[in-house]
């Protein structure tokens, strides 16, 4: 019998577009042969839709337009059973069995452990990090103090609520250098990043990353490549071939990510010698484990011209379009008995997309063996 799969896509966050871009691509390439994927989008203002294959997205080949069809028919989640509830045209409700969901939501209300503790409390098998790995890898600032406390090498960088008072671009540059990089805390995909050089841009950067959380952090530019290393696994996580990412832009932006095909060049694997590939690939592995992720996740770093190896950030929920790095290095790697991985056999996306499932009914299974009530 199929394993019936949900893929959970688009969100109410700001990367709601690149999350309709990854559904497209794992329903494209999940094994129709072992499972039945049923596609549950989420709007912007947060309602649940059960949508068909033909026309689920609208402008699906164009990135910078690409909508969710809101057509579909809405769904509630029926915990007890492990099921939707789908309200078809007529008003009709008809149940939908799921046996695993594939959450491919990117950002807040979908990447920061808020989508996985509603599917835990379900009792519903799902792929990538629970609920403590998602929200501390996608708090720039808590990842990084954990990371740091691991004696983890990363960047040097201040954090700031938004109603602390936020230091002068004069005391930023005194304390990180110059030019200095403003994020959002939590948000991926290069949303309301700057690169910022003087006070002017400085002013404009901390407010604009301000629309998209209440706190933010400024950090130092470390100069070097970008180098980004595949993690997959739960207890015994494998590292793939690193890639590098050589952006053409000033910077790897949103647009450079998403819209722009010729907004980065991607080199995998990474020119590097074999003792800095092994270096990557066992501090992915650490980062992984010490922020207590699970499934897959990616890791970024920066290779500085002396030999440092910085870790930039974790994203748990990595990109699944057309470009997206992290099954781009799994299709040039295979994974060797010490847990790294060598170029001569890749995972392929079909793959790839199984063995994601299949880790997360091997936890599920693992997790449904506590007690869960005094003995």
């Amino acid at each position: 019998m199929k394993i019936v799969v949900g893929i959970l896509f688009g969100g109410k966050s700001a990367e709601h577009e690149i999350s309709l871009l990854s559904a497209k691509n794992i329903y494209d390439a999940i094994d129709r042969e072992k499972f039945t994927p049923v596609l549950i989008g989420i709007d912007k203002s947060g309602r649940w839709l059960l949508n068909n294959s033909e026309q689920y997205l609208l402008n699906a080949d164009n990135p910078s337009l690409v909508s969710l069809n809101p057509n579909g028919n809405p769904v509630a989640l029926q915990p007890e059973k492990r099921s939707l509830l789908s309200k078809d045209k007529q008003g009709s409700f008809s149940p939908v069995h799921l046996d695993v969901v594939f959450p491919i939501l990117h950002g807040p209300f979908g990447e920061d452990g808020t989508i996985q503790g509603f599917l835990k409390l379900a009792d519903i098998p799902f792929v990538g990090s629970g609920v403590l790995g998602s929200a501390v890898g996608m708090d720039k600032d808590v990842m990084k103090r954990l990371l740091r406390d691991a004696g983890v090498p990363i960047g040097k960088f201040i954090a700031v609520k938004s109603h602390e008072k936020f230091p002068s671009f004069e005391e930023a540059e005194a304390a990180l250098g110059k030019p200095l990089f403003i994020k959002p805390a939590n948000m991926g995909s290069s949303i309301g990043i700057s690169k910022v050089n003087n006070e002017e841009e400085y002013a404009a950067a901390i407010k604009d990353a301000f629309l998209y959380d209440t706190k933010i952090i400024i950090e130092e530019f470390v100069p070097g490549r970008e180098i980004e290393c595949a993690v997959l696994g739960n207890e015994e996580p494998l590292a793939s071939i690193p890639g590098e990412v050589i952006p053409s832009h000033e910077f790897y932006s949103y647009d450079a990510k998403y819209l722009d095909e010729n907004g980065a060049a991607l080199e995998i694997p990474a020119k590097l010698d074999e003792k800095t590939t092994k270096q990557i690939q066992q501090l992915a592995i650490k980062v992984f484990q010490t922020l207590c992720c699970e499934g897959l996740s990616r890791v970024d770093f920066f290779l500085k011209n002396n030999g440092d190896i910085i870790v930039n950030e974790i994203n748990t929920m990595p990109g699944f379009t057309k470009i997206s790095m992290y099954p781009k290095m799994w299709e040039n790697s295979h994974a060797s008995q010490d847990g790294q991985a060598s170029q001569d056999l890749g995972i392929s996306y079909t793959e790839l997309i199984t063995r994601l499932i299949e880790l997360a009914i091997s936890r599920f299974e693992r997790d449904a063996k506590l007690n869960t009530t005094k003995q």
